[in-house]
Formats: C-alpha cells, sequence, structure tokens
C-alpha cells in the first residue's frame, strides 16, 4: 500500500498537491492587484477582494504545510506575508490611492512635502483646536460631530480621488488629495484619543 506525502515524516498532515504547486511556483513580481486577479483601479469590490484574499489564504496556510519541506514552509510563509501586506493596502482606500499613485511611478511625498492650500490648513487647525477644546471640557457630543465632519469631508475627498486616479491626465493631481486624506486621517486618530480619554 503506497503511503502519501508526509506520511513518512512522523505521521504528520499530508501536504495539499495544489497548495504546493501554488506555493512552489511563486511570482512576487505580481502588483498587490494582479496577486488578488482584480482590475488594477481604485474602485474596487471589496467583497471579492475578502474572498480573493480568503482563497490565498486558504492555500498557504500553516496547516497545509505541517509534513512540508523547510523550503516549502518558507515559501508559503512569504507567500502568506506578501498576501496579508497586499490585502491591507487595497482594504484600505487611502492606501489603495497612494499604491496607485506608486504603481504609476508618482511619489505622494507625504513625509516632504508639507505645502497645502492655507485654506485647507486652516480649517485643519480650527478643527484641531476644537478636538482638544471638547477632550478639556470633556464634551463627547463635540467630538461626535467632529467625527462626522471629518467622515463627510473623508467621503468628498475619496470620490475626487477616485475620478483624479482613473484619468491620465488628472492622476498626477491625486498626490495632493491623497495628502489631504492623510491629514483628516491624522484629525480622526485624534478624535479617537480624546474620545477614549473622555471616557477613561
Amino acid at each position: 500500500m503506497k503511503r502519501s506525502r508526509g506520511a513518512g515524516r512522523g505521521g504528520g498532515e499530508v501536504v495539499n498537491r495544489a497548495s504546493l504547486f501554488y506555493v512552489m511556483n511563486p511570482d512576487f513580481s505580481k502588483n498587490h492587484f494582479e496577486l488578488f486577479g482584480i482590475t488594477a483601479r481604485f474602485a474596487i469590490d471589496v467583497a471579492a477582494l475578502d474572498i480573493a484574499y480568503r482563497e490565498v489564504q486558504r492555500e498557504v496556510h500553516p496547516d497545509r504545510f505541517a509534513a512540508a519541506s523547510d523550503a516549502e514552509k518558507r515559501l508559503a510563509a512569504q507567500w502568506a506575508t506578501q498576501a496579508n501586506g497586499a490585502y491591507r493596502t487595497l482594504k484600505s482606500p487611502l492606501n489603495r490611492g497612494r499604491y496607485l499613485l506608486q504603481l504609476s511611478g508618482i511619489d505622494t511625498e507625504e513625509e516632504r512635502n508639507t505645502a497645502m492650500p492655507l485654506e485647507f490648513l486652516m480649517q485643519q487647525m480650527e478643527w484641531r483646536e476644537a478636538v482638544v477644546d471638547a477632550k478639556v471640557k470633556k464634551d463627547d457630543v463635540k467630538l461626535d460631530q467632529l467625527a462626522s465632519i471629518k467622515q463627510r469631508e473623508e467621503k468628498l475627498l475619496f470620490t475626487e480621488l477616485a475620478e483624479q486616479l482613473s484619468l491620465p491626465a488628472t492622476i498626477a493631481d491625486a498626490r495632493e488629495t491623497v495628502r489631504k486624506l492623510r491629514f483628516l486621517e491624522k484629525l480622526g486618530e485624534e478624535i479617537d484619543i480624546a474620545a477614549e480619554e473622555i471616557e477613561s
């Protein structure tokens, strides 16, 4: 009677042949969209992304490689790491926009370029001062209002970002929109911290 692969290695779980082929034929040159088999664009089907991610994770799950060689286990771990990073990037609208710019060779310069329209910066300062004031006064109602304002502004900017990324003529303009969204992301973090301090 023939013994399946892995049975001679302490009776561990048999290595799934499909998973083994998947892992042993890696293509780490694929971008995040290609990895999950979805079109490279800002507006994606998040449900389809979730399904594709779960499928990749199923193929490279450690349980499937309990009886595999060390080299096979390392490749499976590499695949899992790449899939996790790609999924986190595409799941987040801001990270997805940033990544699409990266694929087009455009650096958002978020760490180096803080130049923004004066009106936008003044509004950011006003909101941040309001967060500090609400925290001092323990005004959670005001924080909820600021959170709603932030979400509304984000929605408008994400709509603008999608339009900019869809056309070659305006894709470079998306760089500033991404930087604006990063400002709002930080504002949201400050609101969350203030809310936690009020509750504690």
